[in-house]
């Protein structure tokens, strides 16, 4: 009787797929930079959201979700590519890395644009005691659309840094999607 033949498939693991560099060589590349302008627009939003007192938790809530998930996620992604691990896991990177991205990008445009509605909910009005007003009740005049939040001048100007920061990170994780995507293609 002949030995059973065995598979090289079942024995071995394909080599990892990654044409990014590792080390600290990874933060000399376009793409290692914008993960770490990622990580630092994204801490920026994630503490001007927690600054601002969170004045509409419903939206604000999300954005602080997608702040702080996709911070932690960037630095590990960063700290897998600089330590090397990336080599010794085998998977396809190129794809994780346009997977990740795209699903970032699609969160953080959602975060952006509930940010931005937040800041908007304040309507341009600002607070101020008019004659009619007791120490326990305060007057103002009705909003224009169907959401107030009662914003005090800091509170609103660090709504509206958090929604450029926002806005800037989304930037940051298209351009990211847009070389991972050349890369996995090619």
């Amino acid at each position: 009787m002949s030995e059973p033949a065995t598979h090289p498939a079942a024995t071995s693991f394909p080599a990892p797929v990654l044409s990014l560099p590792l080390g600290l060589e990874v933060l000399r590349t376009y793409s290692g930079a914008l993960v770490c302008l990622e990580i630092l627009f994204g801490g920026l939003v994630w503490i001007l959201v927690a600054s601002s007192h969170v004045p509409v938790p419903l939206l604000q809530g999300w954005v602080m979700f997608v702040s702080v998930t996709s911070f932690v996620f960037s630095s590990s992604y960063l700290a897998v590519l600089i330590t090397g691990l990336a080599a010794r896991i085998h998977t396809d990177w190129n794809f994780l890395d346009v997977f990740y991205h795209f699903l970032a990008l699609l969160f953080y445009f959602a975060a952006f644009v509930l940010q931005a509605a937040a800041t908007a909910a304040n309507g341009g009005v600002v607070v101020q005691l008019q004659t009619n007003t007791t120490p326990s009740q305060m007057c103002v005049p009705y909003p224009p659309g169907n959401i107030l939040a009662l914003m005090w001048g800091s509170q609103y100007s660090v709504n509206v840094a958090a929604t450029i920061f926002a806005f800037v990170v989304t930037l940051c994780y298209s351009c990211s999607l847009m070389m991972g995507f050349r890369r996995w293609r090619m």
